[in-house]
């Protein structure tokens, strides 16, 4: 207890954007280093609002994030405990892994996009570009994660092929969880945004290789933002 009321009382101050992201950079840090301890319940909303000098709704927000990752659990009526050091392994409501997704998502989406630049349609493509253009434009962390799947479930659709679409299809959900834990943890949105328009043009010049080879560097990219090591920025994802 003495731990958390050393650790409550350094005020952080936190600039409004990406607040939500900071808070819970800030927390998870402070889990992983140890000055917070497993089984610690974490302060109220009120408490944590004040530490960092912002509102309840950034506060609920950043431990959303992280108990979605595996570190916290909120128990009614006792508030937010820190169960864990490192993030669950599970996503999608724990039927799928990170690796599990990792490991399938190239075999699928890499020739999907490839398929996609030799067979969409004028209309699939006009789809995917104004996705492109409304996730450039949203700021809502929720609504920008839905559409991020369903900007690869279109992709899939372009393909013309039915089992790459039933197969994207039915991890969408685990897919949405993936893409708002990247964001939260390494701020990607405008990144991944600019990955997912150099996907598009290649689609909309109908080049396979290129097409491919952009939905080959996304899917590392987000592979190096879950794992998070500098040694897998040497190990190539095959295309």
């Amino acid at each position: 207890m003495r731990d958390m009321d050393s650790w409550l009382s350094e005020k952080k101050e936190t600039g409004r954007r990406n607040a939500a992201e900071a808070v819970f950079e800030d927390i998870r840090t402070a889990i992983v280093d140890h000055k917070l301890t497993l089984g610690t319940r974490l302060p109220s909303e009120v408490q944590l609002a004040e530490r960092y000098g912002i509102s309840r709704a950034i506060v609920r927000e950043a431990l959303r994030s992280l108990q979605t990752l595996g570190f916290t659990q909120t128990r009614t009526g006792r508030g937010t405990f820190i169960v864990s050091e490192s993030p669950a392994r599970q996503l999608g409501g724990g039927a799928y892994s990170a690796r599990d997704l990792m490991e399938a998502r190239p075999c699928i989406e890499i020739p999907a996009a490839g398929w996609a630049a030799l067979r969409r349609s004028n209309e699939q493509l006009a789809s995917l570009t104004s996705l492109c253009d409304r996730m450039d434009d949203e700021e809502d962390v929720q609504k920008w994660v839905r559409m991020d799947a369903e900007f690869h479930g279109e992709i899939a659709e372009a393909s013309g092929n039915a089992i790459f679409r039933k197969v994207v299809a039915g991890v969408r959900g685990a897919l949405s969880t993936q893409s708002e834990l990247v964001e939260h943890v390494r701020g990607r949105r405008k990144a991944s945004n600019a990955e997912h328009r150099r996907i598009l043009e290649a689609i909309a010049a109908s080049k396979e290789g290129d097409a491919r080879g952009a939905m080959a560097e996304h899917l590392l990219e987000v592979k190096r933002s879950i794992i998070g090591t500098a040694d897998e920025k040497r190990t190539p994802l095959k295309v």
